[in-house]
């Protein structure tokens, strides 16, 4: 059987329906496998915030390589070299952190593009080509590749429109953790003013027509969000619902 490009499903379902997700940190390719299993459409392997180091993607996205779950990767920082690691991995989905400008977002965009149409470097034998067994590989990838924009500080947030409309941007995400600590209210996401400015964000997106998305580990904003229509949500990430099910676990045992 001739290896191919594999479809990229949440590009595919970006824009047409609501899809769920989680964000991977705790480095573990059983959990995500698992996470996979459950139900969720999506899941980010994060390696800003997390120590996803090259390896660890790789075997994240192998666990989940025969499940339905999408992956997304987030790369630690919007450049050049680290994009290509995670595009030669195979990552097809990516997250870009703290996209500020157009500019910033065009150079993103670059990133994952080939020559003449951008910078990325060029490798036949990646895992992303099938180790070479993809026939026309450079012909087919682009059209599997996926790029998210971060905005997550007021400065980005006046210029969500300029940043959304950048060619090659296929969606734009609200981060409000570093969006609330811009505004003045760090370690405050749910405080009026951050949410406030959120609303106004994904009003001017809906209004264009760019697909968004959001995380949140509050469980009432998460309903709320979804609510709001908003294209992918991120309900929690790993951490928090380890967390949180092993304290409620500990103290209904202990209550009784």
């Amino acid at each position: 059987m001739m290896a191919d490009v594999r479809t990229n499903g949440f590009k595919r379902d970006l824009g047409k329906r609501q899809m769920l997700g989680i964000f991977s940190t705790l480095v573990s390719p059983t959990l995500t496998e698992l996470f996979a299993q459950v139900g969720f459409d999506w899941i980010l392997i994060d390696t800003e915030h997390s120590p996803n180091e090259p390896g660890d993607v790789v075997a994240q996205l192998q666990a989940m390589s025969a499940l339905p779950a999408e992956a997304i990767i987030r790369p630690a920082w919007n450049d050049m070299v680290l994009v290509k690691r995670v595009l030669d991995l195979g990552a097809q989905t990516l997250l870009f952190p703290y996209v500020q400008n157009a500019e910033e977002a065009a150079r993103a965009v670059s990133y994952t593009r080939y020559p003449p149409h951008g910078v990325r470097g060029v490798s036949g034998s990646s895992r992303a080509a099938a180790y070479g067994l993809i026939p026309d590989y450079f012909a087919k990838v682009q059209q599997e590749i996926c790029v998210i924009v971060q905005i997550e500080t007021i400065e980005a947030l006046a210029d969500i429109e300029k940043i959304a409309a950048v060619d090659g941007v296929d969606a734009v995400f609200i981060g409000p953790a570093d969006l609330a600590a811009s505004m003045g209210h760090l370690g405050n996401t749910q405080h009026p003013e951050v949410q406030a400015a959120i609303d106004d964000g994904f009003r001017r997106l809906k209004a264009i027509g760019k697909p968004a998305g959001y995380l949140t580990n509050n469980e009432a904003e998460a309903v709320r969000r979804v609510a709001q229509g908003i294209d992918f949500v991120g309900i929690a990430n790993d951490t928090t619902i380890v967390v949180r099910g092993s304290k409620a676990l500990l103290s209904a045992v202990r209550a009784s």
